[in-house]
């Protein structure tokens, strides 16, 4: 029997006019309300992150032709923008928050854009959409030491959990970026599963803290988008995000070796 795959959309602002910041992972709120209409046109069946994670988990069959929508960061046009076209469709989704860039009380200013607040928060929350995490400050928790990852992930859950009521179960890495060190924190701090980016479609042997994406951006069009739905030309359509990826993870590890030295020297 052939493996189920996954497309798994990993979405981050939603907005006529973002700042440069924000702008090339942001998507038109008409863009995305159209592929949604793709989305039910095509039949999928849109599932959150834990609801996938556990059907997987468990043995249980997939609906038919599963999809996940997901959501990055935290910004403001997922409420005002993306609420509206997922609850035209009673699609469901998850949203992956760093709480340290909304506003409110925890808020750190070091949001790209204009971010949601708690009550909106909630509102989502209460509309269907799984609240995850996404670390406090969106740090690259790979290259941050054991105590500050610790304090990221639980500060992360904690008020989560304050505000809405319930622990998150759900995790997305920050830029993507994991270890089996950063994979262990997540699991020891109570997630059940976790997102990467990976530009591929996910599968249940990636294992539940390695569930790949793939990326809608401001770039992607009709066509493309629903070879995203289908899973055809993954390869090809993020060919140059993977070449980047491998060139970038080399430097990524020189960097860790160079500071385990200079720990080990100090």
């Amino acid at each position: 029997m052939t493996e189920a795959r996954v497309p798994i959309l990993m979405y981050h602002a939603v907005s006529a006019e973002p700042n440069d910041a924000t702008r090339a992972l942001s998507v038109t709120p008409e863009a995305f309300a159209e592929q949604m209409e793709q989305v039910a046109d095509r039949g999928l069946t849109p599932l959150t992150t834990a609801g996938l994670a556990a059907r997987w988990r468990s043995g249980r069959p997939l609906p038919d032709r599963p999809v996940l929508i997901t959501f990055d960061d935290g910004y403001e046009g997922v409420h005002r923008h993306a609420l509206p076209a997922l609850a035209g469709h009673g699609f469901p989704a998850t949203l992956f928050v760093s709480t340290g860039w909304l506003r409110g009380p925890y808020d750190t200013g070091g949001g790209l854009d204009t971010m949601l607040d708690w009550g909106q928060v909630r509102e989502l929350a209460d509309a269907g959409v799984e609240i995850g995490g996404h670390s406090h400050t969106h740090p690259q928790l790979d290259q941050i030491d054991d105590a500050t990852l610790r304090a990221e992930l639980t500060r992360c859950r904690d008020i989560v959990a304050d505000e809405l009521g319930a622990l998150p179960v759900s995790f997305a890495y920050p830029y993507g970026y994991s270890s089996r060190r950063v994979r262990t924190a997540v699991r020891e701090n109570g997630f059940a599963q976790a997102l990467a980016v990976g530009n591929s479609l996910a599968r249940r042997a990636q294992g539940p803290y390695a569930l790949r994406r793939v990326t809608v951006r401001r770039s992607t069009g009709a066509e493309e988008f629903e070879r995203l739905l289908d899973g055809r030309a993954i390869a090809r359509t993020f060919a140059r995000d993977r070449a980047l990826t491998k060139g970038y993870a080399v430097v990524r590890r020189t960097r860790q070796l160079h500071r385990r030295t200079v720990g080990a020297v100090v």
